[in-house]
This record gives structure tokens, sequence and C-alpha cells, in this order.
């Protein structure tokens, strides 16, 4: 069991969030007055319908978009008057993402992929390449440091994006629809691999349309026309 979130303090917060896009004269509410708390070590599945709003709350939650009302805190500070190149920080120490397109530059090789955040970060170059070794071994890749994104199979390329995701150890870990682009075997190992990461502490975020991958996380966060329209544990 984990423990409770009594008397933690939050890691994240949205408080009253709103973000509303303009097409033409039509105002679309994405998110409509939303407040959530993310307490640490915490497992988290957001799911809803296409346009429900859980793209925009994940790039909310993420620090990729800004909403248009409300705040966002993290660590109980305010990002709401950071600037892009702050942000962009705050997003490289704080948060992993995990995308349904792995996202790897395709001319460089894993290490190479997963030791990228750390040049935004403050460790030293001496020691990069071998803390990108360190995490591409916990995730089964330590013999496919040097091979490129083409040479290795859909699940191998989600490892590796999970590797480059953990390796500033961040706050909060974000898988998008992680399991989206792969078969049901690497599927199943992708996601065994990501309940693992949580058992050893960290804080995840599983955003998905398939109710039955949501299943995996404790906490269920499920949106619907911009609110949250349930949100329980298991």
């Amino acid at each position: 069991m984990r423990s409770s979130t009594t008397n933690k303090k939050p890691i994240l917060e949205l408080k009253n969030v709103s973000k509303i896009y303009s097409l033409g004269e039509t105002k679309v509410h994405a998110l409509d007055n939303v407040s959530l708390k993310i307490y640490p070590g915490e497992f988290i599945s957001i799911t809803g319908p296409s346009g429900s709003g859980k793209s925009t709350l994940m790039h909310i939650i993420g620090l990729l978009d800004q909403p248009t009302k409300g705040k966002v805190l993290i660590g109980q500070k305010p990002t709401q008057h950071l600037n892009e190149g702050q942000l962009a920080v705050t997003r490289n120490k704080q948060i992993g993402f995990v995308f349904q397109q792995f996202n790897l530059l395709s001319k460089t090789t894993a290490l190479e992929n997963v030791e990228l955040p750390l040049f935004y970060s403050d460790t030293l170059e001496k020691d990069r390449k071998t803390i990108a070794a360190e995490f591409l071994k916990k995730v089964g890749l330590e013999d496919r440091l040097d091979h490129h994104p083409n040479q290795l199979s859909g699940g191998q390329q989600q490892r590796v994006a999970i590797a480059r995701a953990l390796v500033n150890s961040p706050t909060l870990i974000m898988a998008d629809e992680p399991t989206g682009n792969l078969d049901s075997k690497s599927g199943n190992q992708i996601i065994q691999l990501i309940k693992q990461i949580w058992k050893e502490g960290n804080t995840v975020i599983l955003v998905t349309h398939d109710p039955e991958l949501a299943k995996v996380a404790k906490r269920k966060i499920r949106i619907v026309d911009g609110q949250i329209k349930s949100d329980y544990q298991t």
C-alpha cells in the first residue's frame, strides 16, 4: 500500500484553471474552472473522450501551455509570471515527458538522446554519459547505448524515452498514451515498467483514452467537457 496523502503538500496544484480558445467569433472552453492537487508518490490516470479537454489539461499540468484564467503552482510556487526561458528550465528540472510518438532525435544514439536533458541542467559534463548510461541500464537497454532510433524496436524506443524522462530525477513523470504506437506485448512491458517506476517512489500521471489502461493507476480522474467529472482512489 502507498502512504496516504494526508499531511503531505501537493507537488503541483491547479486553482480554478480555465483555458479558452478563440475560433473566429466562437470561444471554446477547453478547460472550465478546474481545480486539482497532485501529491508526491501518486499514480494517476486522466481519461476522457476525444475533445474532453484531457490533452489541454496535460499541457497545462506539464507547463507546455498557460491557462487563460487561474493559477498553476509547482512546489507551491506560482508559475504564471515565468517567462518562456524560466518555464523551459522548470519543465526540464521538474517534469519528465513520455509521448506516444517517442520524440527521439533520429540522428543521435540512445545514449545521446537520454543525455540531452542533462545539457540543460546543472550536471557536470564529465558525468553526463555515465548518468545517461545508468538510466538506460535501468530500463534494460545497457546493450543498446550506441544504437540509433531506427535500429530499435518501438518498445525499445519507448524505453529510451522513459530513460530520458527519468534522467533529471524530476518531480513528476507524465506519460501521454505511452503504448499507443506499440503492439500488445511491447505495450504491456512498457506499462509494467511504468508501474515499477511508480513503486520506486516517483509520481506518475498517465493520460489515455483507454479505460483498460487507466485501471493500472491508483487514482483515476475523468474529464468531460472541460470539467473533472470524477476523481477517486482505488
